[in-house]
């Protein structure tokens, strides 16, 4: 395997251990196990957690730019890329379930561990909040777009956060119905 497909597994093997173990409970040993190769190996690539961090991040920001550019393309009306977004929370619903969002989780350790990577994991919030922000500006709520973006990002963390301490998938189910249609609500007054 070349290098620089050894070093994308090992990306890909800490941003699922990440999620699931958290960044400060997952060791190098833990990481190295996942993708099956030699602590020496390893080393190789990264020599530094700090390092697999930021990469890991850098590799969902690219993950989550490129799902909006997904969500540009389904649908042509911003309300229906709106409703791709609470979606997500569908899409996803059996991992939220069992560890939360993966990026509210990643951004909440490194903010209690005042983690200096913690301003490149909120980056991704930011990216969505500003996509939010420009898709309900498109429905004609310019003077508020913020305001609802924020609100719609803090709806999903809050479901993703309950649904997980509950363990409950038909919550989300709930909530993902009353998210669409509070999005046609918002919507639709535009018009």
């Amino acid at each position: 395997m070349s290098g620089s497909g050894t070093r994308e597994r090992i990306v890909d093997a800490a941003n699922a251990l990440f999620y699931q173990l958290g960044f400060e409970q997952t060791s190098f040993t833990h990481i190295a196990e996942a993708v099956g190769i030699t602590r020496g190996n390893f080393y190789y690539h990264f020599k530094l957690k700090d390092e697999i961090l930021d990469a890991v991040i850098a590799s969902r920001f690219s993950a989550t730019e490129a799902m909006l550019e997904l969500w540009e393309q389904v649908s042509d009306s911003p309300e229906g890329r709106l409703c791709c977004f609470a979606e997500m929370l569908m899409v996803n619903r059996v991992k939220i379930r069992g560890y939360g969002c993966p990026v509210g989780t990643l951004s909440t350790e490194l903010a209690k561990l005042d983690h200096p990577s913690r301003h490149g994991a909120n980056e991704i919030f930011s990216l969505f909040r500003i996509w939010l922000r420009r898709q309900f500006e498109l429905a004609g709520r310019s003077g508020d777009a913020d305001d609802l973006a924020m609100h719609l990002l803090a709806r999903s963390q809050g479901v993703a956060t309950l649904a997980h301490a509950f363990q409950d998938e038909e919550f989300i189910r709930k909530e993902v119905k009353t998210m669409r249609e509070w999005i046609k609500g918002v919507c639709t007054c535009s018009s």
